[in-house]
C-alpha cells in the first residue's frame, strides 16, 4: 500500500504541514528536520503524488497549444509542425508540459467548456484563430491566462505577432522596385488576421506608388499548397506578371501552377511569398520571400504566458517582431 503524508509525518515525528514543505523544498525547515524528514522519505522510497501537489497548489505546469484548424491543414502545412516544435520546446526548457487540442474547429468551440473549467491547464496558446473565433472570445471571458499568436482586432489581449503589414508592403514595394506594374496578390483568408494585414500591406504599397487596387488582381487562398495552385491560375486571365503571395505553402502551389501553364518563374511571372519556412530555398526557383521569426514567437509566447500566469493582473503584453525580406531567384534581380 502507497504512503501518505501522514505516514511520513508520523514515521518522522513531524506535522503533516511540515512534511509538505519538505518536499517542496520551502526554506522556513529546520536543517535537522529536513534531513529527519529526508531519510524516512528515502528508506520508504516514497513518490509525492505530482498530480495531487500541482492540484493542491493551484498549477499543473500544463500549457494548452490551440489550432483552431481543420488536422488536415496541421499536418499539410509546414507551418504548423514548426510551431509546434518552437512551443513544446520551449515548454521544455522552462518545466512545462504542452498539451495540443487537435480537433476540427466547430468540435473545438463546443470543447471549449473542457479547455477552460477542466483543471487540466495552467494557460492557453492560440494560433492562427478567425477574427470572431468564439475560442478567443470565451478565453477573454474568463479567467484564464492566455496568449494570442497575431493582435486581434478588436480586444485588448495578450499577443505575439509579426509585422504582416509591414512584410506585404515590403514584398509588394520589393516587385515595384524591380519594374513590375501589373501585380498581382494571393491573399490568406481574409477573416484571419494575419492574411488580413498581409493583403493590407500588399494595398498600401500599391497606393503609395499611385498604383490602382485591381480587383481582379486579387484573389483569396487559404495558406493550403492546392489554394494557391488554383489562386494562380485563376489570376492568368488578368496577366500578371508578378505575384505576392501570402504564404510560402500557398506560393509552392502558385509556381506549380505556372509551370503547367507553360510559364517561367521568374521570367514570365515574378513570385514572392511569405513566411520563409525550411523549404522556400528549395522550391525550383528558390523562393524570394517574407521571413518571419516563428521559432522566436512560439518561445516568446510560452515565455510570456508564464509570466502572466506567475505575475496576473499586470498590464497587457503587445510583443510585435520584426520581419526580413529574403531574396532568392523567384522574383529575379533588380536593375542594374
Amino acid at each position: 500500500m502507497s504512503l501518505t503524508l501522514e505516514d511520513i509525518a508520523r514515521r518522522a515525528g513531524v506535522s503533516r504541514a511540515t512534511v509538505s514543505r519538505v518536499i517542496n523544498g520551502e526554506n522556513n525547515v529546520k536543517e535537522q528536520t529536513r534531513v529527519q524528514v529526508m531519510e524516512v522519505i528515502q528508506q520508504s522510497n516514497f513518490q509525492p503524488n505530482v498530480a495531487a501537489r500541482s492540484l493542491a497548489a493551484g498549477r499543473t505546469n500544463v500549457i494548452g497549444l490551440i489550432i483552431p484548424a481543420g488536422v488536415s491543414a496541421i499536418f499539410t502545412d509546414p507551418y504548423f509542425p514548426y510551431l509546434i516544435q518552437s512551443v513544446s520546446l520551449a515548454c521544455n526548457t522552462k518545466d512545462y508540459s504542452t498539451m495540443l487540442w487537435l480537433a476540427e474547429p466547430e468540435f473545438e468551440r463546443r470543447m471549449m467548456r473542457q479547455i477552460l473549467h477542466s483543471g487540466l491547464l495552467d494557460g492557453v496558446i492560440v494560433s492562427s484563430m478567425l477574427m470572431e473565433d468564439p475560442i478567443v472570445l470565451a478565453l477573454h471571458g474568463s479567467r484564464k491566462p492566455f496568449v494570442l499568436f497575431g493582435r486581434h482586432p478588436k480586444l485588448d489581449v495578450n499577443y505575439i505577432d509579426a509585422e504582416n503589414v509591414r512584410g506585404g508592403y515590403e514584398a509588394t514595394l520589393h516587385l515595384m522596385r524591380l519594374g513590375h506594374k501589373r501585380i498581382a496578390t494571393i491573399t490568406g483568408p481574409q477573416n484571419m488576421i494575419a492574411g488580413y494585414d498581409r493583403f493590407e500591406g500588399y494595398r498600401k504599397a500599391l497606393e503609395g506608388r499611385g498604383f490602382a487596387v485591381l480587383p481582379e488582381l486579387i484573389t483569396e487562398g487559404d495558406f493550403s499548397e492546392a489554394s494557391g495552385y488554383i489562386a494562380a491560375q485563376r489570376l492568368l486571365a488578368a496577366n500578371p506578371t508578378a505575384i505576392f503571395v501570402a504564404s510560402d505553402t500557398m506560393a509552392e502551389g502558385a509556381i506549380r501552377a505556372l509551370h503547367n501553364a507553360g510559364l517561367r518563374v521568374p521570367q514570365d511571372v515574378a513570385i514572392v511569398g511569405f513566411d520563409d519556412m525550411p523549404n522556400a530555398s528549395r522550391t525550383n526557383p528558390p523562393l524570394t520571400t517574407i521571413r518571419q521569426p516563428t521559432r522566436q514567437m512560439g518561445a516568446l509566447a510560452v515565455n510570456t504566458l508564464i509570466d502572466i500566469i506567475q505575475n496576473p493582473g499586470e498590464h497587457k503584453r503587445h510583443i510585435i517582431l520584426p520581419i526580413e525580406l529574403v531574396i532568392r531567384e523567384s522574383c529575379g534581380t533588380l536593375p542594374a
